[in-house]
């Protein structure tokens, strides 16, 4: 199933564009997802359980290196990608 992902983080209490930028990083480095980002949130595009996969990777990722921080998606059964 095709699904598209909306993505925001939030690293809680301390500087936080390096923690984003790291996370970000680590997402474009899946060939098998397509990423975009905007100044607001990172979309991701592609198989449905792929991404959850590498969503669930990188996420725990980011908590052991970055500590505490709020991750909001929103997601659809639908190939989105304009």
């Amino acid at each position: 199933m095709k699904a598209s992902v909306e993505l925001s983080m939030y690293p809680l209490g301390r500087e936080f564009v390096p923690d984003i930028k790291d996370f970000i990083s680590r997402l474009q480095q899946h060939q098998d997802i397509i990423v975009e980002v905007n100044g607001m949130s990172t979309q991701l595009f592609g198989d449905y359980r792929q991404i959850m996969s590498v969503l669930t990777d990188e996420i725990e990722i980011s908590f052991n290196k970055h500590g505490k921080s709020v991750f909001v998606m929103k997601i659809i059964n639908a190939f989105l990608q304009q």
